[in-house]
């Protein structure tokens, strides 16, 4: 059974009590029973882990590297700046999954720009906690494909 690691950045345990229009009105819990739904329905096993430290980040990429087929990841503001992340990503020679809850293209000019972008295999933003199931599904799917 493949397994993939759901990595969630800083913030992301607020969901429930960060701007809803933005971030939805679920909580983190909330979004990662929705994702163990969606990964009991097409057969994969996820692991979970947030934290608000870029270093715990890489910490647990490096940790998992060896025990998951590919990441789904929201990086928070890392995503603008988190070097040392993009290159514990890049270590790990995982495919990865850039998610976002709102549309960062829609929002303040700083967060439009990713540094993990150039490296993610895929981008799902602007669709709430769905970009998490969404970036799962096409994740499993094409790691499926690509080990045939």
């Amino acid at each position: 059974m493949a397994s993939f690691l759901i990595l969630n950045g800083p913030n992301i345990n607020m969901l429930g009590r960060r701007d809803p229009t933005q971030y939805g009105s679920k909580t983190l819990d909330e979004v990662n029973q929705e994702i163990s739904r969606v990964a009991d329905e097409i057969g994969v096993e996820v692991f979970f882990y947030q934290s608000n430290l870029e270093g715990e980040m890489i910490n647990c990429i490096q940790e998992h590297r060896d025990k998951v087929q590919g990441i789904v990841l929201n990086a928070g503001a890392l995503t603008h700046y988190g070097l040392s992340l993009k290159d514990a990503l890049i270590d790990s020679l995982l495919p990865v999954v850039e998610v976002h809850l709102s549309n960062p293209s829609a929002r303040e000019p700083w967060r439009r720009v990713s540094v993990i972008s150039d490296i993610a295999k895929g981008q799902v933003a602007g669709f709430g906690w769905r970009s998490y199931t969404a970036a799962l599904a096409a994740l499993a799917e094409t790691v499926a494909e690509e080990s045939n």
